[in-house]
């Protein structure tokens, strides 16, 4: 990665303006993270890996979904027509009827 030096100025709320060249170089986009790490009287700041969504109503309602899946309630086959549509969206063909490797986790 090319050295970049830039200068940002602090507001009084204790803001600053990440320098385009920056963002730029680290594929960082409008809504993207940072992380700031301070090493000793440095700090590094990188891009921040997107977290699990933390928002209240959608943790309750992907916990009654668990539930509901380890119950087993509420499971159906996905209407074919949809299934179809959903399907032809996709850039890379996908078998809905293929096993799933690995671990899956709820």
């Amino acid at each position: 990665m090319p050295s970049i030096h830039e200068t940002a100025t602090v507001t009084s709320k204790g803001q600053i303006t990440l320098p385009k060249s920056i963002r730029q170089a680290l594929g960082i986009d409008v809504g993207g993270k940072v992380a700031f790490e301070l090493r000793g009287d440095t700090v590094v700041v990188t891009r921040a890996e997107d977290a699990a969504h933390e928002d209240p109503a959608i943790l309750g309602f992907l916990r009654l979904l668990e539930r509901d899946i380890r119950a087993g309630r509420g499971i159906e086959d996905v209407p074919e027509p949809l299934l179809r549509k959903m399907l032809s969206t996709l850039e890379q063909p996908v078998d809905p009827n293929a096993e799933i490797e690995g671990d899956v986790e709820l």
